[in-house]
């Protein structure tokens, strides 16, 4: 498509991030096709170049949040660590990296679900899928099979309380109780070096009695 067409009809990655900030700041109410238009001071025709229907641009909506937010949980899961607490910090990077894991997007997501029976049981099917990747994770430093599974749900649904209640915490402390959480997730201390990697990741200093 030349660049002429481009400003006359946008493109289906125009659409889809004007869609998503409208989920984000409004809902999926928020997320019409006349609206987006005005927005994008497109016309509405242009719309119909590139998605069928509102429907399909709630689909790809889906698909983006599932590619992110689905997608780098469970890479960060299956990431490389020597231990089962390093394994347990890989993951808690999908809780300080919106580029990781975007937590308004999932907060909007979950919202969404309590409006629409359909996207509640797609939500049911990722959180699913998001537990067993922990629980292989647990698995795969040989926690048994019964451990694994409710060390999995204690460190998801701890992640997922966070996305939902949006607490006000200064990032300072909440990086200060990392220790404690690896701790409480897999019942062993997490060593210096293993934090520190961590911090680092984080861009966080922090002082080690």
């Amino acid at each position: 498509m030349d660049e002429t067409l481009d400003v006359v009809r946008g493109s289906a990655d125009m659409w889809l991030d004007a869609a998503f900030e409208g989920l984000l700041e409004g809902g999926v109410e928020a997320v019409r096709i006349l609206p987006l238009a005005k927005k994008l001071n497109l016309s509405r025709t242009s719309f119909y170049w590139f998605f069928k229907d509102r429907e399909e641009l709630l689909a790809a909506l889906l698909d983006r949040w599932k590619e992110k937010n689905t997608g780098n949980w469970i890479a960060r899961t299956e990431a490389y660590a020597d231990s089962v607490c390093e394994a347990m910090l890989n993951v808690f990077d999908c809780w300080f990296d919106d580029t990781i894991f975007d937590s308004r997007f999932e907060a909007a997501i979950r919202n969404w679900a309590q409006q629409s029976p359909d996207i509640a049981q797609r939500m049911a099917q990722d959180d699913a899928q998001r537990i067993a990747a922990l629980t292989a994770l647990f698995e795969r430093f040989d926690y048994e099979p019964r451990a694994a599974d409710v060390r999995a749900r204690v460190a998801y649904f701890t992640q997922a309380g966070y996305v939902s209640t949006k607490p006000d915490e200064d990032m300072s402390v909440r990086m200060m109780r990392i220790p404690e959480y690896v701790e409480v997730f897999t019942g062993v201390r997490p060593k210096k070096h293993e934090l520190q990697r961590f911090y680092s990741r984080r861009g966080f200093e922090f002082e080690f009695e």
